[in-house]
């Protein structure tokens, strides 16, 4: 597979404040909405940590919903970076959303950019919204 100049733009968010603005301009990709997955923060023990946390993660990794929930996002973002790169789109935006934008937002946006940057020959710029302002 060739280098290609796709920009996939990877977004953790919290739905408290708002879904992150589309800065490239061009109003395509994805937001999922991660609140149906069990949730960590529910618990004193993980309140502290985020997504990117060991913690956090093992919690859940445990989960099965988790992994459902992640093969369906993977096949979905596939197909779309996939169709980019051939039709030599520039930018395609993934946003996940939770209710702090702490703990399952940031643990699947991590997910998905790790995926991403391992199969295919694009840019993937990741951020996370709540950590960036908590400074967490």
């Amino acid at each position: 597979m060739k280098a290609s100049d796709l920009t996939v733009l990877v977004f953790s968010f919290s739905y408290k404040n708002q879904i992150p603005p589309d800065e490239m301009g061009n109003g395509g990709g994805f937001v999922f909405d991660c609140r149906a997955l069990p949730n960590p923060g529910r618990y004193e023990e993980y309140k502290q940590f985020s997504g990117k946390d060991r913690p956090v993660i093992e919690f859940l990794k445990r989960e099965s919903a988790v992994d459902e929930f992640l093969n369906h996002v993977t096949a979905l973002t596939d197909q779309s970076i996939r169709t980019y790169m051939d039709r030599g789109f520039s930018n395609l935006m993934i946003s996940f959303g939770c209710t702090g934008g702490q703990h399952r937002s940031v643990y699947c946006a991590e997910f998905i950019a790790r995926q991403i940057r391992e199969k295919y020959p694009v840019n993937v710029s990741l951020r996370h919204q709540e950590l960036e302002l908590k400074k967490i």
